[in-house]
C-alpha cells in the first residue's frame, strides 16, 4: 500500500486543482525553495489522514482556504489515491479514493466517490494501521524525539497501533457493551415473563370467578322471573276484585255526590274564614310595624335623653375636679403672696437704715477720703481705687443692684396681686356654671321621669295591642 496520486485544489496555496505524480512505493522526498508549498503539501496529506484539523472555528477554515486574489473560494478539497494491491484496506479493490471537502461551515468526506461519514474513515484508517489517537505515519518536527523518550506501556500503545489493534479493541469494547445491554435486556424480558406468567395465573382465577358468577347470575335471573310470574298473577287478580268492585259501587254514586257537595259548601265557607283572617292578620301586621317604629324612636330618645345626663355628669364632674384645682392653685397662689409680704416687710426696714448710713457715709467719705490719698502717698503703693471716679463708680454701681433688687420685688408683687385677681374672678365664673349645671341637672331629672312614664305607657299599649292581636 502507497501513496499513487494527490489532488489539490482551492486548500492554502494551492488555488487551481493540482496534481501530484508520480509517488514511488518506497521513498519520496520533497525539495524547493522557501515559500514553494512544502509544508502546504504537508498539511494537505495531514489533512486527510490526520485529525489535527477537527472542530475548527469559522476563522481556522478561513485560514485553510485559498486568500489569493481573484475571485473568492468558498470551498477546497484534497483528495488521495492510495494502491491497495496487497488489500491493506479491506474493500476488495486495487485502489482507494480518499477525499475531504472543506468549507464555511462543515467537512464532507467521501470512499471511492461515494459520501461517508467521519467515522467511517476513520475506522477505514485505523483497520490499515493508520492510528488517529497517535499518528505515527505523519511525523512533524519534534515528533522522533517524543517517541525515543516514550515510556514501555506508551511504546506498547504505539505498536498496538502501529499494528492496527486498538480498531479490534475498540469494536471487542463496543461488543462487550451491546453484550452487557443484551443481558440488561434479556433480564428485563425475563421479569417481564414472569410477571405475565402471574398475571395469567391471576387471570385464570379470575375467568373461574366470572364462570361461577354467570351460573349464579343465571340461577338469579330464574328466581326473579318465578317472583315476577307470582306478583303478576297477584295483581291480576286484585284487578278483577277491583272491577267487580267498581261494578258494584255504581249504586252508592248519588249519595257520594250529595256528600260531595255538602264537602265543597264546607271547603267554601272554610276559606272564607281563612281569608277574614288572613285580613285580619295583615292589619296586625300593620300596627305591630307602627308600634315597632314608635318603640324605636322611644328607644333613640331615650338614648339620646341618657347620653346628655351622662354628658352633663362628666361636665359636672370635670368641673368639680377643676374647681378643686383652682382652689389648690389659689392656696397655692396666697401661701406665695404672704411669704413675698413677709419677705418685703423684712427687706423695708434694712432698706431705710441702709438710706440712712448712705448719708452717714457720704459725709464721712469726703473727710477719710483726704486721709486715705496721704496715706497711701506716704506708704509707696497703689490704692484699691486709682483715682475718685473709680470709687464713685464702684459705689454707684453697687447702689443700682440695691435699686435694680428693689424693683424686682415690687414687680413680683405687682404681679402676684394681678394673679390673684384673675384666680379670683376665674373662681366666681366656675361657680356661676356650676350652679347653672345644677339647675340643669334638676330640669332634666324632671324631663326624664316623663321619658319614663311615657315609655312605660307605650310598653302597656303594646302589650295591649299584642294580647289582641293573639
Amino acid at each position: 500500500m502507497y501513496i499513487k496520486q494527490i489532488i489539490i485544489q482551492g486548500f492554502k496555496s494551492y488555488k487551481e486543482q493540482t496534481v501530484i505524480e508520480p509517488f514511488s512505493p518506497k521513498h519520496n522526498v520533497i525539495v524547493g525553495r522557501n515559500g514553494s508549498g512544502k509544508s502546504n503539501f504537508f498539511a494537505a496529506i495531514r489533512f486527510v489522514l490526520s485529525d489535527a484539523y477537527t472542530q475548527m472555528g469559522r476563522e481556522e477554515r478561513n485560514a485553510l482556504l485559498h486568500e489569493g486574489t481573484g475571485a473568492a473560494v468558498m470551498s477546497a478539497f484534497v483528495e488521495i489515491i492510495f494502491d491497495n494491491s496487497d488489500d491493506r484496506f479491506p474493500t476488495g479493490k486495487p485502489e482507494l479514493i480518499l477525499r475531504r471537502t472543506i468549507g464555511m461551515k462543515k467537512d464532507e468526506y467521501s470512499l471511492d466517490r461515494k459520501n461517508a461519514t467521519k467515522s467511517d474513515v476513520m475506522n477505514l484508517l485505523e483497520s490499515a494501521g493508520f492510528s488517529r489517537s497517535n499518528p505515527y505515519y505523519i511525523v512533524p518536527q519534534g515528533r522522533v524525539t517524543a517517541l525515543t523518550n516514550m515510556k514501555d506501556n506508551e511504546r506498547l500503545n504505539l505498536l498496538k497501533e502501529v499494528a492496527g489493534t486498538q480498531v479490534y479493541e475498540a469494536r471487542r469494547t463496543e461488543s462487550l457493551k451491546i453484550m452487557n445491554e443484551t443481558n440488561n435486556k434479556r433480564e428485563k424480558i425475563d421479569e417481564l415473563l414472569v410477571y405475565i406468567k402471574e398475571r395469567l395465573t391471576q387471570l385464570e382465577e379470575e375467568k373461574e370467578e366470572l364462570r361461577d358468577y354467570q351460573e349464579k347470575d343465571k340461577d338469579r335471573r330464574c328466581l326473579q322471573y318465578t317472583i315476577d310470574h307470582r306478583e303478576q298473577v297477584a295483581i291480576t287478580n286484585e284487578l278483577e276484585n277491583l272491577d267487580d268492585q267498581r261494578q258494584g259501587g255504581v249504586d252508592d254514586t248519588d249519595e257520594s255526590s250529595e256528600r260531595f257537595i255538602q264537602g265543597e259548601t264546607e271547603l267554601a265557607e272554610i276559606n272564607a274564614q281563612i281569608s277574614e283572617l288572613k285580613q285580619q292578620v295583615e292589619l296586625l301586621k300593620v300596627d305591630k310595624r307602627q308600634l315597632e317604629d314608635e318603640r324605636k324612636e322611644k328607644a333613640k330618645a331615650r338614648a339620646k335623653i341618657e347620653l346628655e345626663v351622662k354628658s352633663l355628669s362628666d361636665g359636672q364632674s370635670a368641673a368639680q375636679q377643676a374647681r378643686s384645682h383652682y382652689a389648690s392653685e389659689l392656696d397655692k397662689v396666697q401661701t406665695s403672696i404672704r411669704e413675698h409680704e413677709e419677705e418685703l416687710a423684712e427687706v423695708t426696714p434694712g432698706y431705710v437704715e441702709k438710706l440712712q448710713q448712705e448719708g452717714t457715709i457720704r459725709s464721712e467719705l469726703t473727710s477719710a477720703e483726704d486721709t486715705r490719698s496721704g496715706l497711701y502717698t506716704k506708704q509707696g503703693r497703689n490704692s484699691r481705687f486709682r483715682n475718685k471716679k473709680e470709687r464713685d463708680d464702684w459705689l454707684r454701681e453697687a447702689i443700682n443692684h440695691s435699686y435694680t433688687d428693689l424693683s424686682k420685688v415690687k414687680a413680683v408683687r405687682v404681679q402676684t396681686t394681678e394673679d390673684i385677681t384673675e384666680l379670683e374672678n376665674d373662681i366666681a365664673n366656675t361657680e356661676a356654671e356650676i350652679t347653672e349645671l345644677r339647675e340643669q341637672l334638676d330640669s332634666r331629672g324632671d324631663n326624664s321621669e316623663a321619658i319614663q312614664n311615657d315609655i312605660q305607657e307605650a310598653k302597656a299599649l303594646r302589650d295591649r295591642l299584642m294580647d289582641e292581636r293573639k
